[in-house]
């Protein structure tokens, strides 16, 4: 029998309310040694996330290491869409070992974790690979992680796909989120933070607004 398409979105794309972004350390010391990534793309395409994520109303918890003896404080861009939440400050390097961190994921109680954070072959694989282990369905924002050297992040980004993580982007985050332009209750939203933090995309769209008045959708 022929398959039958229906005008619908598939099951595996991301949703707001299906999903909790989970944001690791993204702190000063450990953005020094990041080489897989140019520092400023890290920021903004961190930035993006955690705005999409703030816009769109997605559980989202921030977690640092050692914030006060060592790493640091975490981007201003993060906890600026944030404003007035909690961090959770861990010591181990797996944040799915952090008895608080864990509550958490617990009481926001969703199927699906998204990460992003540094280093990607250490604070992002393991609790990637911890939490598939115990049946949840993670996605990696690669775009918005970053390690010691391109190496590290690749290998890093090969075992978490072997392992049944789907590796996405900053933008996909929030175009997959936004997904139709005809949702008008987020469309400015998405294109705001698109032209704040989108790259050429962002240029475009402004460009086209200013040029033709041109809409997306």
């Amino acid at each position: 029998m022929p398959i039958i398409a229906k005008a619908a979105p598939g099951k595996q794309l991301l949703t707001p309310n299906d999903h909790t972004l989970i944001m690791i350390d993204f702190q000063s010391q450990m953005a020094f040694a990041t080489h897989s990534i140019d520092a400023v793309t890290l920021r903004n395409n961190a930035a993006l996330v955690a705005n999409a994520a703030a816009g769109f109303k997605v559980p989202t918890i921030l977690t640092t290491v050692a914030e006060k003896s060592f790493s640091g404080p975490m981007f201003d861009e993060i906890t600026a869409a944030f404003p007035g939440q909690t961090l959770l400050d861990r010591t181990s390097m797996n944040t799915w070992e952090d008895e608080a961190v864990i509550k958490q994921v617990n009481a926001i109680g969703k199927p699906r974790i998204v990460l992003s954070g540094l280093w990607t072959s250490v604070c992002i694989v393991e609790p990637a690979l911890s939490a598939i282990d115990q049946g949840f369905e993670v996605f990696v924002i690669a775009d918005a992680c970053g390690d010691v050297s391109t190496e590290a992040h690749e290998r890093a980004m090969q075992r978490m796909i072997q392992a049944g993580a789907k590796p996405i982007t900053a933008l996909q985050y929030i175009l997959e989120l936004q997904r139709d332009w005809a949702r008008g209750e987020t469309y400015d939203l998405t294109t705001g933070i698109a032209k704040t933090f989108g790259g050429a995309y962002g240029i475009g769209i402004s460009y086209a607004k200013a040029m033709f008045n041109a809409h997306e959708g």
